[in-house]
């Protein structure tokens, strides 16, 4: 997927757009069974003041959200100058330069982490109301599509955080460097100014955090796992239900000429395409059997014979 005749998954994706219709079938548990069909729209929904008070909360997370993806995007690393300080231990000059280029990039890289922590809450909020009794996941997400569209929009930034970090081994690389610096000093007795910064059991936590492959989506799915084991009074369907029924939302949306028409961007098919992706994870994650069995509420059968190009290399992504 990252070669380098293929710098990103979006190559791919857009490299084999014509065959969506026929790889959205994997979704359906058949191809006569017939879904929710409406019109979710990603692009325009505001939120009704029976929503306003979640959507506010999550708003102010989302709303930082680009901010993340650009730093992250922009991030180099310090490998040269660590290869220096490593091949040149006794110069001191060389040590100096390298701890002075980490440092930057480990409160940047604990930016990202406590984002991570502010998302999981925003998520769990949606959930909250997205499963909520009297109403079916369906008449939720289609009478809250504000919601829903802050939902979709989670998963999207998590997919694409993803990627981004799979693609930058600088990101670990300078981490291990930085516990290994601070082990050493203070063996040595020096107390360094970054550790009121980044304290031990803060790194350890981000340590655990960025030697996930996908750390993003593997807190989304803690995340969902924990609200349900912490809502026992809620049935387990709220949930699965919510999360199947978007997948089978976004698919009609796909597959339907009538609603993709009214689509003003052509990006929002690929935000469908990865919404798709995170909801099945999740599902996986939330169900007992998991998403690839018969009993799953969706299909991904035929993911096996043939994997289809556009789905399947997010899949491969999501799951290293």
């Amino acid at each position: 997927i990252y070669s380098s005749q293929h710098n990103t998954p979006l190559f791919l994706l857009f490299s084999f757009r014509n065959q969506m219709g026929n790889l959205l079938k994997v979704l359906t548990c058949t191809e006569l069974d017939q879904g929710p069909n409406f019109f979710l729209d990603f692009e325009n929904a505001q939120p009704t003041e029976c929503e306003k008070e979640v959507w506010n909360q999550v708003n102010a997370v989302l709303q930082d959200s680009e901010s993340i993806l650009s730093g992250l995007q922009a991030y180099k690393g310090a490998g040269q100058e660590i290869r220096e300080a490593i091949q040149n231990p006794n110069d001191y000059h060389l040590q100096e330069q390298a701890w002075n280029s980490v440092c930057p990039l480990v409160i940047r890289l604990k930016r990202f982490y406590e984002f991570s922590l502010r998302l999981e809450k925003a998520l769990q909020s949606l959930l909250e109301s997205l499963t909520c009794p009297p109403y079916t996941p369906t008449q939720h997400l289609e009478k809250e599509q504000a919601l829903a569209k802050q939902f979709a929009e989670i998963l999207h930034f998590t997919l694409r955080f993803d990627e981004l970090k799979m693609r930058n081994p600088a990101i670990q690389n300078d981490f291990s460097y930085y516990r290994r610096t601070i082990s050493r000093n203070r063996i040595n007795n020096m107390n360094l100014d970054i550790e009121n910064e980044v304290n031990n059991e803060m790194a350890n936590r981000m340590s655990l955090f960025y030697a996930e492959a996908t750390p993003m989506l593997k807190t989304l799915s803690t995340a969902t796992t924990n609200f349900v084991s912490e809502n026992k009074t809620l049935p387990l369907e709220n949930t699965t239900d919510c999360l199947s029924t978007m997948a089978s939302v976004c698919k009609v949306m796909l597959e339907t000429p009538d609603y993709t028409s009214r689509f003003n961007s052509e990006d929002t098919l690929l935000f469908c395409m990865r919404v798709m992706v995170g909801v099945i994870i999740l599902y996986d994650h939330v169900h007992p059997a998991g998403a690839f069995t018969k009993a799953s509420k969706i299909d991904v059968r035929a993911f096996k014979i043939p994997f289809r190009p556009m789905f399947s290399c997010f899949l491969v992504m999501s799951f290293p």
